[in-house]
């Protein structure tokens, strides 16, 4: 059975009252679906392929969609047979991105071409990132050559369009069942020949040079954070507009402070009075030193919050806090007088828990004396 003879709706899985941009978006999912690049060897699948490309064919214009609304594929001539590959050169607004049919890209060429988009990765400090700094940076980057004004012919001359493809910048021949767009080797795609190139571009339009910028970065951003300079990227051709330059900021670590988001996380130690009977501590903050309160009682790992002393919120108000987590510090024996053993040992005994005491130096002696 012929692939044509099949009712077109049912085809693409639309209604018979669908709009224009609900066959189409049906259709390229089942381009993509069925795509012989995507299925090699499926048969099934290639016939699918074909039978949507043929149901969009007559669906996606409107005098042969009323056409065979009206008379069905007998009146409307559908079934001429066979797969015509040239029904591509109409879906390249849908497919030529995604299969290489040459739709939009084709349509640029020997036109205005947009320069490309640049990307820049710059270290900054842990506190540049929380306090903001400006930096100097230095961008290689394709500019319009001024001796040529970006023609790529020499002063006096000008480029003429490429016979070999007629300015297309492609040339296109059938390959089975599908129409192949290649570039033309005579103009290498640009859709006109430069017989007399310009000596300072070598006719290429464009000149490579180093520019300096300078780019503020705002309090607040984090590792990852992209930065959009528009207009600074590389110069577009034959009028193109230029291309942007993204700055994306790697952040160092720092030895001290560790982030996540707009807060700020630190671990203080303390000493085992101090998580018994409280205290109040000096912590280092980023934006100076703060007293903290530790109440009688604090158990390792537990945080603490000093609000808004963390870093700035990008683009609002206000900033996220500090968080402090305390350890309880247990001193080395050796780190300690007999007089803070003995307080220890005492505290042992009084809390039922009796310590093993270590003999002082002096005990020993004595008992080497026999005293």
């Amino acid at each position: 059975m012929p692939v044509s003879t099949r009712d077109f709706y049912e085809v693409l899985g639309v209604a018979r009252d669908a709009s224009a941009e609900q066959i189409k978006a049906a259709y390229r999912k089942a381009a993509l679906e069925n795509h012989p690049d995507r299925n090699p060897g499926d048969h099934a699948a290639e016939e699918r392929f074909k039978a949507a490309a043929e149901a969009y064919a007559v669906l996606s214009d409107s005098a042969k969609r009323a056409r065979y609304d009206r008379f069905g594929n007998a009146g409307g001539g559908f079934d001429a047979g066979g797969f015509d590959p040239t029904i591509f050169g109409d879906f390249s607004d849908i497919l030529g991105d995604l299969f290489g049919f040459g739709g939009r890209s084709r349509a640029r060429r020997g036109g205005p071409e947009p320069g490309a988009d640049l990307r820049y990765d710059l270290e900054i400090g842990f506190e540049e990132a929380v306090f903001g700094v400006t930096r100097k940076l230095e961008v290689p980057r394709l500019e319009g050559c001024e001796a040529c004004g970006g023609s790529g012919a020499a002063p006096g001359s000008e480029a003429a369009t490429c016979r070999t493809c007629s300015g297309r910048g492609e040339v296109r021949f059938a390959q089975g069942m599908f129409v192949v767009a290649r570039t033309c080797p005579q103009c290498h795609g640009e859709g006109r020949v430069v017989s007399k190139p310009c000596t300072s571009c070598r006719g290429a339009g464009r000149v490579e040079r180093r520019r300096e910028l300078e780019v503020k970065i705002p309090a607040g951003v984090d590792h990852g954070a992209r930065l959009r300079l528009s207009g600074e990227g590389e110069h577009g051709r034959r009028g193109g507009r230029t291309g942007d330059l993204y700055v994306v900021l790697e952040v160092e670590p720092h030895e001290r402070y560790h982030r996540e988001g707009t807060h700020v996380l630190t671990a203080e130690q303390i000493g085992y009075a101090q998580a018994v009977l409280g205290a109040d501590i000096e912590v280092e903050t980023l934006h100076g030193r703060e007293s903290l309160h530790v109440p009688a009682g604090t158990r390792p790992g537990t945080q603490f919050r000093l609000k808004g002393k963390g870093v700035p919120r990008l683009g609002g108000s206000g900033r996220g806090d500090h968080v402090v987590e305390v350890s309880v510090r247990v001193p080395a024996p050796s780190e300690l007088s007999d007089e803070q053993k003995a307080l220890l040992a005492r505290f042992g005994e009084l809390e039922g828990r009796p310590a093993r005491a270590e003999r002082s130096v002096l005990d020993r002696v004595r008992d080497l004396l026999g005293g």
